[in-house]
């Protein structure tokens, strides 16, 4: 990982991370003239082969320019969910910055007799065009698609996902309460990884996603499958018939109504009620969509179904009714 991942949730010590980095310089520092010891992970020598259900990938940059990427690690993910994992290390024929070095223990020595970013991407992509790649942040990607700029080569059609955003759909109560960064995502779901190495990270972003499915109960291809985003009507305000049966009345509306919105809003509008976009004091009726009253926690209500519950839990004589309710109301068979 490099100098900017907890940019991206991947590290929970921002205030320790966000250091000025070194303007590079033409002599080797201290740290770099001596780089600390690699620790020994078990990690396989030889890049992995067969089918894989999908491949985390993780990469290591040598200082905060994200092309150069000195290390690349793979968690192969079996049809029986065991994780092979492969790391290599990568010549990214530029600068280290102290802040790195002491961040993955990766020096200029270590990667001296190291491949370069092409022949090492060479090596790997047979087996990551064949499988659909997660990451853990879109950093990964962004590194790997640098280096090609870097170095002069076409950059590869790969699949790409992000373990955070699967692991925001699985563990939503993280947001704001640690967050869904590896380091957090470790201490709740008691992974056991290295943290800045990037066959461990690979490994632990594969676990992330196993966590996932057996939390939600759904599968890799449904928890990749890109969501629909949520639209929501156009916001429609409405004088309300002064000689209507329910003149003075203010209505808003919110959630999935089986009529359109400006069918809701005509149809009030005719009986006296004024239609307003939002909830305010003045407001006597909210009407919900039906499939909305039926969630129970509130974390699925909309804002203006919220405000109204708390206005009405102060006293605020506001009416909430669905649409079947509202329908009977306009109809003459519900109390006002």
């Amino acid at each position: 990982m490099a100098l900017f991942d907890w940019l991206f949730g991947r590290t929970p010590e921002p205030s320790q991370r966000n250091q000025p980095q070194p303007a590079a310089t033409g002599h080797r520092t201290p740290e770099l003239a001596r780089p600390p010891a690699r620790p020994a992970f078990a990690h396989a020598d030889r890049v992995p082969e067969g089918s894989f259900r999908f491949i985390a990938l993780d990469v290591e940059t040598a200082c905060s320019d994200v092309a150069s990427i000195c290390q690349i690690g793979l968690a192969c993910v079996q049809p029986d969910n065991q994780i092979q994992t492969f790391s290599m290390l990568v010549n990214p024929r530029t600068r280290f910055d102290p802040f790195n070095v002491q961040l993955h223990g990766i020096g200029p020595d270590h990667v001296a007799d190291a491949p370069h970013f092409p022949d090492a991407l060479e090596t790997l992509l047979q087996l990551l065009t064949t499988h659909h790649l997660v990451q853990h942040s879109n950093f990964d990607k962004r590194a790997m698609n640098a280096a090609c700029g870097f170095c002069g080569i076409d950059t590869p059609d790969l699949r790409w996902s992000d373990s955070v955003t699967i692991a925001r759909r699985a563990w939503p109560e993280l947001k704001g309460n640690g967050g869904h960064g590896l380091a957090n995502l470790k201490r709740t779901l008691n992974l056991q990884f290295h943290h800045h190495d990037a066959g461990e990270d690979a490994r632990a972003a594969a676990m992330v996603v196993l966590h996932a499915e057996d939390h939600l109960q759904l599968p890799f291809e449904e928890l990749v499958r890109p969501t629909r985003r949520k639209t929501f009507p156009s916001a429609i305000t409405m004088d309300g018939d002064p000689a209507g049966a329910l003149a003075g009345s203010i209505v808003v509306f919110t959630g999935a109504l089986g009529m359109s919105r400006s069918e809701a809003a005509n149809l009030a509008a005719q009986v006296g009620m004024t239609v307003k976009a939002g909830v305010t004091k003045k407001t006597t009726h909210l009407v919900v969509g039906d499939q909305d009253l039926t969630v129970l926690a509130g974390h699925a209500k909309s804002s203006k179904h919220r405000k109204a519950e708390e206005m009405r839990d102060a006293g605020h004589p506001i009416r909430i009714m669905g649409e079947s309710e509202f329908k009977n109301l306009l109809s003459g068979g519900g109390s006002i």
